[in-house]
């Protein structure tokens, strides 16, 4: 459990901690997707969730990995099951939206 944590707490740190900070790093990480892709609407929306998971996420993984506090770890875990389906339910439900779009072209 620890290796796959401390992993995905890494890339998480990386990934999304550092884009929250600067977008376009982000952008120039190929770790997220241009304004051209996602609008700015979709800009503004990431960079809400990443700003919730630079405050509270990524600090609530590295807490539960760096103490093997169980409740943490398990909190963290409700979290990172909770990201896929928010999308996964966003793209089923916005299929038809005019504009709508998975094609990475913008």
């Amino acid at each position: 459990l620890k290796y796959p944590g401390w992993a995905l707490f890494v890339y998480l740190l990386i990934g999304q901690g550092l884009p929250a900070i600067n977008y376009d790093l982000g952008v120039r990480m190929g770790t997220q997707d241009s304004a051209e892709v996602v609008t700015e609407v979709g800009v503004a929306f990431w960079k809400g969730f990443a700003l919730g998971d630079l405050i509270f996420y990524i600090p609530l993984l590295g807490f539960g990995l760096l103490t093997s506090n169980y409740v943490a770890l398990s909190a963290a875990l409700g979290i990172t099951t909770y990201w896929p389906i928010v999308c996964l339910a966003a793209a089923i439900n916005a299929q038809d939206a005019p504009g709508w779009s998975l094609d990475d072209t913008p």
